[in-house]
């Protein structure tokens, strides 16, 4: 069957289904504010207070059947779900978007949007999800090898007919999207591909990817290099700029030889190749795309982990390979989510976080209000969310609060009248919980956590109970400026202080106290409904204010300075 026949028959399959095609609305897509971007849908911001399924699970309506209810009843407003290559194209030119349609008519039922992964040439590395058709045929749809010649269950970067096959199927599925939603926006972003990366080694070692690593670095990449020079990230540095930042040359001669030049090399043929695969899809429609990364394991060599994807070293690469790429997400499985999320939120990269610990890890909440209140994340989304829906502990009430000021949250985006917290925690997971400070209009705010600076050592503890480890890893929140003196404090496990900040505007006041502080909660129509006037013991007769850990909540205050 002919692209054109297949075309043919893809316009003949929609026209029969029920979804409608309706004329082409403003398409989702991303807009600056301030210093930051939004999402917008249906032209408005959007945040993706979100959540990831489990790998199979969309390729099953009657196994998503219960979860769509639930997953709303948790929160969400975004579920992240795959679409497999497999299942829409199981015959050469020949598409079944069942798959795909049951999930945007559940997600429309259940008021929820979505994020599709496509799941094309590569998924985890390995290249499992393409269809039988493109298994089978290895002259055609060449494998990555290894040093010896032996094939690997990844498709090679090199073979060309993968690049036309993949970028066919992406084109029609976007083609699709367009056609039965561009009315809707129900899908809001795809990502492309999944978590790329080469294994067990540092590059594809067939003869066309030996071939290609001999002939000099491309112009493109040296050109970006150059241009950027002053603000590379650290490994690029080491690997370029202390080698005296050579122009021309080999992979090797450019990037120090061995495994670091190899890894250059694979992140720029990956990052190439996922351009050309967005450029495909965003000519059928032009929505926000994006390619997520498994992270390194510190000590690791490259192929010990994905080696090429786009990780925190190679993030110039990929800026210089994919131009058509609208960010680059990281999936955030350590527990040193503060200095990764830094790493990804950068003038040329905003901040989503596709792929995260689920609610099983009680520090899932607080990196979400992390993200989004001191990054402007777009949003957040735990892993294998399904597999939690039942039983969903602590994010569901986190989520619950998130939705409430989410209002408030794209009005502060781009703005300094938001922060958001958390204790850091490195990768070895020692935790570094000292107070931290905010400044957030006319007030520096000290932030201290779960009651006591020194935790009590008790692996086991209960991340509800104050005073412990396991409580100051899993506290964190946001403050969000909403008047003159008047903010809304959320999050748990906190204690916060305030004085009036210094210099012009202070009018010299040295004290801050409270005016008022509510609990409360904003009702579905976005109304305040204020509960108790907290004061006395709840604030410390006036000194600070106070949310208790294990408690999810927003406290509205107001602060008066004096002398």
């Amino acid at each position: 069957m002919t692209f054109r026949t297949a075309a043919l028959a893809v316009s003949a399959l929609t026209a029969s289904l029920s979804l409608s095609a309706p004329a082409l609305a403003d398409a989702p897509r991303l807009e600056a504010k301030g210093d930051t971007q939004q999402l917008i849908v249906n032209g408005k911001p959007m945040l993706m207070i979100a959540g990831e399924l489990s790998n199979s699970a969309s390729s099953s309506a009657a196994y998503m059947e219960p979860h769509w209810k639930r997953l709303k009843e948790m929160n969400l407003d975004t579920v992240l779900t795959p679409v497999s290559w497999e299942l829409i194209e199981p015959v050469e030119g020949t598409f079944d978007w069942s798959s795909v349609d049951s999930q945007i008519k559940a997600a429309r039922a259940n008021d929820l949007k979505l994020v599709v992964l496509w799941f094309g040439a590569w998924k985890n590395s390995m290249s499992t999800y393409v269809p039988a058709w493109v298994k089978r045929d290895q002259q055609r749809f060449p494998r990555a090898q290894m040093p010896n010649g032996q094939g690997v269950e990844i498709l090679s970067t090199f073979g060309a007919e993968t690049l036309k096959a993949d970028q066919r199927a992406y084109a029609a599925l976007m083609a699709h999207l367009k056609a039965v939603d561009a009315k809707d926006n129900t899908v809001v972003m795809v990502q492309v591909e999944n978590e790329i990366g080469m294994l067990p080694v540092a590059r594809d070692y067939s003869a066309a990817a030996n071939a290609a690593y001999r002939e000099p670095v491309p112009a493109e990449l040296v050109n970006y290099l150059t241009a950027h020079k002053d603000s590379l990230v650290p490994g690029m540095r080491r690997m370029w700029l202390e080698r005296g930042a050579p122009t021309s040359g080999s992979w090797e001669e450019m990037f120090g030889g061995g495994d670091a030049a190899a890894e250059v090399f694979a992140a720029w043929h990956y990052a190439r190749f996922a351009d050309q695969l967005a450029a495909a899809g965003k000519a059928a429609y032009p929505i926000p795309m994006y390619v997520n990364v498994a992270l390194n394991r510190p000590g690791r060599i490259p192929g010990e982990y994905p080696s090429g994807g786009p990780l925190p070293h190679l993030l110039d690469v990929w800026k210089a390979g994919g131009p058509h790429l609208d960010f680059l997400a990281p999936d955030i499985y350590f527990p040193n989510f503060v200095d990764i999320v830094n790493g990804y939120k950068r003038p040329d990269n905003l901040l989503f976080i596709p792929e995260a610990h689920n609610s099983n890890n009680p520090t899932a909440p607080a990196n979400a209000f992390y993200a989004i209140g001191q990054l402007d994340a777009i949003g957040f989304g735990p892993f294998s969310i399904d597999s939690v829906d039942e039983d969903p502990g602590a994010l569901k009430d986190a989520y619950g609060v998130l939705q409430q000021l989410k209002p408030y949250i794209l009005d502060a985006q781009g703005t300094d009248r938001m922060v958001g917290f958390k204790p850091r925690q490195l990768y070895d997971d020692t935790l570094v919980y000292e107070p931290e400070v905010r400044e957030v209009g006319p007030y520096r705010f000290t932030i201290a956590y779960a009651d006591i600076q020194k935790p009590v050592a008790n692996p086991g503890a209960d991340a509800s109970q104050p005073g412990t480890t396991a409580a100051i890893a899993a506290a964190g929140g946001m403050i969000i400026q909403i008047g003159p003196e008047e903010y809304l404090i959320a999050g748990q496990g906190v204690t916060v202080t305030f004085k009036p900040k210094s210099g012009p505007g202070s009018n010299g006041a040295a004290l801050a106290g409270i005016d008022s502080a509510f609990e409360g909660r904003f009702d579905s129509t976005g109304k305040w409904v204020p509960g108790r006037l907290l004061n006395g013991d709840q604030t410390h007769q006036g000194r600070h204010i106070r949310l208790e850990a294990g408690k999810w909540q927003i406290q509205r205050v107001k602060l008066y300075s004096y002398k």
